[in-house]
């Protein structure tokens, strides 16, 4: 296959992929870009995960993007209407036919002589190679190995006679109806899993080793349903967009500075929702609210379930697996024609890419990140990674921004190359998940790009300080090197303290 060449290259076309696409052509008209997408369809996360219930756990008016509004009054999306969603902005914005699908890209290489990034990608259909090149690469594969996610070596796991299925995997053929299922874990999958399968199951129980902080959520916005009835889409959306922002960031802030009242509120909305019919030990973390994430109950069907008697919660260890189920270390066993391990994600950076620059390969744990958008030492690369403590999205659309800008002001400056420089060795541990403490972070602690301990290399995972830095504040600002020079820093192009702000809650 021939080469092609392109002014941008950005690999994975989900929801972060899709979203800088649609700036490109907002913004940067005038470039030519592919999107590579190893996958047959588009949508990311949306397209792979298939399991019951598949969901987002964060609110659709924030985590839709700023230039296409969510419309009707669903808060928490089902994962077939979030990929149509994301269907219809690409088609929207002309940006499908950009799309190569059943590309894996398998090697990254820039060229400071030649100026741009050579990538070879397999055609997994065909075994075919295809090359490509390009003056800026922008990697938009998310944060985790699609395929294969974290499941622990469980004792005795070949002596079970049931089926074992990971949640990323699902069968397609897979009947649940009259059976006896035990859900491993306590986060997100599981909470949807469970009373989702509980419909139609025999019972259902979530096994968990510990508690995980709970919130329910209902699926629908009174407040916004009644709103669309006088107001134009595009304010409501936008006001409501600014009231779950500033929620979100309220709960985040209190619960990182009064851990303790937080906690107390979050079990006791808990403790009204089970009414007495579970004991709170399986609701009740040993953590502080926000060292991992929250984990959100539609409409309470968790508790309801429970409530009901077809689910249930066990909080112990896993002594082995058995012929008929779970032994646990308690001595309990539990039943189980089928057990499902929501064990986790396995954290994998670009996809499993290992760039160079110049022939020497990236090493990400020895990097520090830059605005979050881009990684020390790398030239004319972005990437596009959400945030863990709000929607994932609120980010996309802003560092897709700073992107944009950067590669405009390129232009009108004549500049080829661009490149953070780390000439303070800023570098700290936190990597740029933050402060979460989630085993999958834990487990992924020599695979991600560290932060730096001040400055442009400190990740804030504050929404609101990330607007006013990457959408307001200079592209020049003493810390990029532009052609191999390192240009001083300008004065703020933004005026006004409140400019920002009103951005960040009401859109661009």
């Amino acid at each position: 296959m021939s080469m092609q060449h392109f002014d941008v290259l950005i690999i994975g076309a989900g929801v972060s992929g899709i979203g800088m696409a649609c700036h490109l052509k907002r913004e940067c008209p005038g470039k030519s870009f592919a999107i590579l997408e190893r996958r047959r369809s588009l949508g990311g996360t949306w397209d792979l995960f298939r399991y019951p219930g598949i969901r987002s756990d964060s609110d659709m008016f924030t985590f839709g993007y700023n230039f296409r509004p969510w419309t009707g009054g669903k808060v928490l999306a089902d994962g077939a209407s979030i990929k149509d969603y994301v269907r219809e902005t690409a088609c929207e914005h002309d940006v499908e036919r950009h799309i190569r699908y059943g590309l894996a890209v398998k090697t990254a290489d820039w060229s400071g002589v030649d100026k741009c990034w050579k990538l070879s990608a397999l055609n997994e259909a065909t075994g075919e190679t295809a090359t490509f090149t390009a003056s800026f690469l922008i990697g938009c594969t998310g944060y985790y190995n699609y395929d294969q996610g974290y499941k622990p070596d469980f004792p005795g796991e070949n002596d079970f006679r049931g089926q074992v299925v990971h949640p990323q995997h699902w069968p397609e053929d897979l009947d649940y109806t009259g059976r006896k299922v035990v859900v491993i874990g306590s986060g997100a999958t599981a909470i949807t899993l469970v009373p989702t399968m509980a419909e139609k199951a025999a019972h259902v129980t979530m096994l968990q080793r510990s508690p995980s902080y709970l919130i329910p959520l209902p699926s629908t916005d009174k407040v916004t349903l009644a709103l669309q009835k006088f107001l134009p889409e595009k304010t409501v959306y936008r006001l409501t967009r600014a009231r779950n922002i500033a929620i979100s960031r309220f709960l985040y802030l209190r619960s990182r500075k009064s851990p303790k009242f937080m906690r107390r509120l979050f079990l006791g909305i808990i403790k009204r929702q089970v009414a007495g019919r579970a004991d709170m030990r399986h609701f009740t973390p040993d953590y502080n609210p926000w060292d991992q994430r929250l984990c959100v109950v539609k409409d309470g069907d968790l508790f309801q379930a429970m409530k009901a008697g077809r689910a249930s919660i066990a909080t112990d260890h896993i002594e082995r697996f058995t012929e008929t189920g779970i032994c646990l270390k308690s001595g309990e066993e539990l039943e189980a024609d089928i057990i499902i391990p929501a064990t986790g994600l396995d954290i994998q950076m670009l996809g499993g890419i290992r760039p160079t620059v110049d022939g020497q390969e990236v090493v990400m744990k020895d990097k520090v990140i830059y605005k979050n958008v881009m990684v020390e030492g790398v030239p004319n690369a972005g990437m596009i990674f959400g945030y863990t403590n709000i929607s994932w999205t609120l980010k996309v659309d802003i560092a897709a921004e700073y992107l944009c800008r950067l590669m405009n002001l390129m232009d009108r400056q004549g500049y080829r190359t661009v490149v953070a420089r780390d000439t303070e060795n800023s570098r700290a541990e936190d990597t740029i998940l933050g402060s979460l403490n989630s085993g999958y972070i834990h487990r992924a602690a020599d695979r991600l790009p560290r932060q730096g301990t001040h400055g442009p290399w400190k990740s804030s995972q504050n929404y609101l300080e990330d607007v006013k830095i990457l959408r307001f504040e200079p592209i020049e600002d003493g810390y990029l090197e532009f052609d191999g020079k390192r240009t001083p820093a300008r004065a703020t192009e933004s005026s006004g303290c409140l400019r920002p702000i009103r951005s960040a809650l009401f859109g661009a």
